[in-house]
């Protein structure tokens, strides 16, 4: 009896990996909030300047939310073991997501041919750069994950079928889409 009970305490607990993921994800969210909070401060100040959001982010947007369509596919496959659809939308997940960075790179470049610079400004050009910026630098260490992911698929890490590392990559992967389309429509809204 006793032994029934501490299996079943040990189901019920979060696996350390996820608790540090949540962990995160609420101090990321902190920090965000904190960034578009200044904003809204600031946007009410003498000299300020809105920008007009390019369509290429329009675009990301797109990629991102079809990414993270296929790295939800990929986990259910996973947990079905199907191990070559696995791949292939975990190949999938990575190329949208590396695509969300090349396009965002290309809608900073327009914001820059049009005079909008970090440095001089005052205004929405600034906080569209870091908070953008920061973001970007969020789903760039999604992508190290899924690179990690792949690799490991492929030279055979994977054997015990251990979901664990696929369900907080997922995790995280869904944060980050979450997260943009947040500052997405902040920035079309406020901005």
């Amino acid at each position: 009896m006793e032994s029934v009970m501490v299996s079943t305490q040990q189901r019920n607990k979060i696996h350390p990996h996820k608790f540090t993921l949540w962990i995160a994800i609420g101090s990321i969210i902190m920090m965000f909030a904190g960034l578009t909070s200044a904003y809204i401060v600031k946007s009410g100040q003498a000299g300020w300047h809105e920008v007009k959001t390019p369509m290429l982010f329009w675009y990301s947007t797109a990629l991102l939310l079809t990414s993270s369509i296929t790295i939800q596919a990929a986990l259910r496959s996973f947990k079905h073991r199907s191990m070559a659809t696995f791949r292939a939308l975990l190949l999938a997940t990575l190329v949208l997501g590396l695509a969300f960075v090349v396009i965002q790179y290309k809608g900073f470049l327009w914001l820059w041919d049009r005079g909008v610079h970090f440095e001089g400004s005052s205004g929405a050009g600034q906080f569209l750069y870091i908070i953008f910026g920061l973001h970007a630098l969020h789903v760039l260490g999604g992508l190290v994950a899924l690179v990690s992911l792949f690799i490991r698929q492929y030279i055979g890490r994977f054997r015990s079928y251990n979901v664990t590392p696929i369900e907080i990559m997922s995790t995280y992967w869904h944060f980050v889409d979450v997260l943009w389309i947040y500052l997405f429509v902040f920035f079309i809204w406020i901005g």
